[in-house]
């Protein structure tokens, strides 16, 4: 007997807030960063995260791999990273007389890339096809990457020392990009007392497993979306693109990775359709770190998310009928 799209809905919904309880437990004082990770997970995607060191970038991704029970690896993007570290190498076995494979960093369901920007634009494209195609090839030979694959990537900001700005096309292969933040004062007070005790992150127990979350993510991209929905999204990011604030605007990548984002946070939300408020809440996010600005935009320090926000707010929401 098939199952009905409310209760794929209800199902998804259930393991994601089971997801959420065990990730609150780590990060403190945050739940609009755990819902977009939330996000970034069941819609296929990957998640940029970008702030000042220390404010729990690291700890985020470590809290979802751990949760989801998936194999996790951890790169640490330094400037002497080879690209091979992260997609792997063959070497010559002298027993066998013939080349192996060995596997490198983004073998694994969740694979986080701390400060990604502190390695050179050579080693970062190393991602590229591993992310948009979920393979990685080697000496000819294509690699299949495991499902679900998830990329959380920490980045600081460019302007601090030693950092080097991610390439547009490895940008614009992160669905989400977010910000920690530093945390509210109650819940700095709350971390002191949960963190200065022991480990949260030792004590967090996985929810559910990786074959659960693969099957659940494909039942997400079922969710409805109405024709003008889509026809408001793409005039979205026609508006990026017309803006004169804009030098480069949104990609048809975003616009997909934009809608898949929608139909998770719908799910997310309970409904098995999407509204215009998925597209308005999960703009700047998922457009902002795409775009890139106009020097003038940049004199007048205009800044990325706002120039999103009024590309979005210049277009007119569709009639709800």
């Amino acid at each position: 007997m098939e199952r009905s799209a409310g209760s794929e809905v209800d199902d998804l919904r259930a393991v994601a807030e089971d997801i959420r309880a065990g990730v609150e437990t780590v990060i403190e004082g945050k739940p609009e960063a755990v819902d977009l990770a939330l996000v970034a997970l069941f819609s296929s995607g990957h998640l940029l995260i970008e702030d000042v060191p220390g404010v729990g970038k690291t700890m985020l991704a470590k809290a979802l791999a751990r949760s989801i029970d998936g194999t996790a690896q951890r790169i640490q993007f330094t400037p002497d990273l080879l690209p091979s570290d992260i997609t792997g190498v063959s070497i010559f076995n002298g027993e066998r007389r013939e080349f192996e494979f060995k596997p490198g960093g983004v073998f694994a369901n969740v694979v986080i890339g701390d400060e990604i920007n502190r390695a050179s634009p050579k080693t970062q494209s190393a991602l590229l096809e591993a992310m948009e195609e979920r393979q990685v090839t080697v000496d000819g030979v294509t690699h299949p990457l495991p499902d679900p694959f998830l990329v959380v990537a920490t980045q600081n900001p460019i302007e601090m020392e030693g950092t080097y700005p991610l390439p547009e096309a490895q940008r614009d292969r992160f669905t989400l990009r977010i910000s920690m933040g530093y945390p509210v004062r109650a819940a700095e007070v709350a971390m002191l007392d949960h963190h200065g005790a022991g480990d949260p992150l030792a004590e967090l127990r996985p929810v559910t497993d990786v074959a659960t979350v693969a099957a659940l993510t494909a039942s997400a991209r079922s969710i409805y979306a109405h024709r003008a929905i889509k026809d408001y999204l793409v005039a979205v990011l026609e508006a990026t693109r017309r803006s004169p604030d804009v030098r480069l605007g949104a990609s048809p990548r975003a616009g997909l990775q934009l809608l898949r984002a929608c139909q998770a946070r719908a799910v997310l939300e309970g409904r098995h359709y999407v509204i215009p408020d998925d597209i308005q809440a999960l703009a700047v996010p998922a457009l902002a770190h795409r775009i890139l600005l106009s020097p003038a935009a940049q004199l007048a320090r205009r800044g990325a998310d706002e120039v999103v926000r009024a590309a979005v707010d210049s277009v007119a929401i569709p009639d709800r009928d």
